[in-house]
């Protein structure tokens, strides 16, 4: 059986979900929370670090795994640990994504 994959979150990452969470609590509360409990369950069904698609943005190494409109960005720091760097909104324009 393979190890368990540890899951580390950027300070950037922590900051884009609470920035999501508080925009989308203006409209509705209850969806705030679906939305970001959605990215944190995503983020935990990780059994292998290559799992998802390299990002086509950003290239080696950074991977992407897709949660409604929001792009969670990772980095594979070894085979059995990944950094969550940055959650993006999909509906931005992608080029954002290389200047952060």
């Amino acid at each position: 059986m393979q190890n368990p994959i540890k899951i580390y979150w950027d300070n950037q990452a922590k900051a884009n979900l609470k920035l999501i969470y508080e925009f989308i609590k203006l409209k509705s509360l209850l969806g705030a929370r679906n939305v970001i409990k959605d990215i944190v369950s995503q983020s935990k069904n990780i059994h292998f670090t290559e799992q998802y698609q390299v990002d086509e943005i950003l290239g080696e190494p950074y991977r992407r795994m897709i949660v409604r409109d929001y792009k969670i960005i990772y980095k594979i720091q070894s085979k059995t640990e990944i950094r969550i760097l940055q959650i993006f909104d999909c509906r931005q324009n992608p080029i954002k994504l290389k200047s952060n």
